[in-house]
């Protein structure tokens, strides 16, 4: 009994849903797959696949084989595709997932240039910020943020953002701007909540080269990216995102920068992939790009500012709203404000 063959033929029935049009999808008869399915059933001592006259579906036992079945056939195609294929370049389907915020901003503004290099490699991108299952889900590559907790993939970090504090003016206006990090127990801030663990992320700062966590009290909580900055222009409270995320509401005044001297933990960005032992030339191609991408760029890199594209400059106008926010919050606390 030919295995490899067997898997094909058991994998090729279940993504049909019929052992006819499997059948004709192999070039065999029908017969032929039938028999591969009993065989392949007597030889596993299981049964793969519940079958009646309308109908087939797959029996927990098979559906654990079906998911190993499509990851080894999956990789023996890679692998012989990365083979057949260098001499011609990258091509074929890539699937990957990025977080939203991401996505829109720095990945979908480029993707011409990608085509451009690799015009027949077919992207198939999902934004989310969700935990993805790269075998379950057959994705070929993820971009992150922070520390990825699956220790089968292969990561490569390609940048770092700086994080910043900062609020809606009106905001502000009514609770008045923090100086130091003990007026934060004045304060109330957007939660953002992690996906994974339903977990709320702490907020931080880094004092004397040490993270210091601060807890902060809030009445919101999000678990999306733009959803959180949106939050924050609404005047919900402080929030602490990645620079990139805000530059355009702090350069039109939408939000001010408060707490200045003290910087939050910076984030680490990686792309990541699963552990195959011969990278396809589509996925390496991505993976090289995206790195290539973000060097380019000092603001996603972990800058302080950077020129546009990447970045902006604080214009006067803003530095004059903040000086306004700031002289009436310490008229209030000392009592010379009219």
């Amino acid at each position: 009994m030919d295995r490899f063959q067997a898997m094909q033929v058991f994998t090729s029935v279940v993504d049909a849903n019929s052992f006819t049009r499997a059948a004709d999808n192999l070039a065999l008869p029908r017969a032929t797959v039938t028999t591969i399915i009993q065989n392949l059933e007597a030889l596993l001592q299981v049964r793969l696949l519940n079958r009646t006259t309308r109908r087939i579906s797959l029996t927990p036992d098979g559906a654990a084989y079906y998911e190993h079945c499509a990851r080894i056939l999956g990789e023996v195609e890679e692998t012989e595709s990365s083979f057949r294929d260098v001499a011609r370049g990258p091509k074929g389907r890539l699937r990957i997932d990025v977080p939203s915020v991401i996505g829109r901003q720095i990945l979908i503004p480029r993707l011409c240039d990608f085509h451009c290099r690799y015009p027949e490699v077919d992207l198939v991108i999902g934004m989310s910020d969700r935990p993805v299952d790269l075998v379950r889900e057959a994705v070929d590559c993820v971009i992150r943020a922070g520390e990825l907790q699956d220790s089968t993939l292969v990561a490569r970090r390609i940048g770092t953002f700086r994080m910043i504090t900062c609020a809606a003016p009106e905001y502000l206006e009514r609770h008045g701007v923090p100086l130091r990090i003990d007026d934060l127990q004045d304060h109330c801030a957007v939660h953002y909540f992690s996906t994974r663990t339903g977990r709320t992320i702490d907020w931080d700062f880094v004092v004397d080269g040490v993270a210091t966590p601060v807890k902060m009290r809030g009445s919101i909580s999000v678990n999306d990216a733009e959803a959180y900055v949106a939050c924050g222009v609404q005047g919900f409270g402080l929030i602490q995102p990645a620079y990139f995320m805000v530059r355009s509401h702090l350069e039109s005044g939408a939000l001010i920068e408060v707490l200045p001297q003290l910087s939050p933990s910076s984030m680490s960005i990686s792309v990541a992939y699963l552990q195959n032992r011969h990278l396809s030339p589509k996925v390496r191609a991505f993976v090289d790009w995206v790195a290539d991408l973000f060097g380019q760029c000092p603001l996603l890199g972990g800058a302080e500012r950077a020129a546009e594209p990447c970045g902006i400059a604080v214009t006067a106008g803003f530095n004059t709203l903040r000086s306004e926010v700031e002289q009436r919050n310490v008229a209030e606390r000392t009592g010379y404000l009219e």
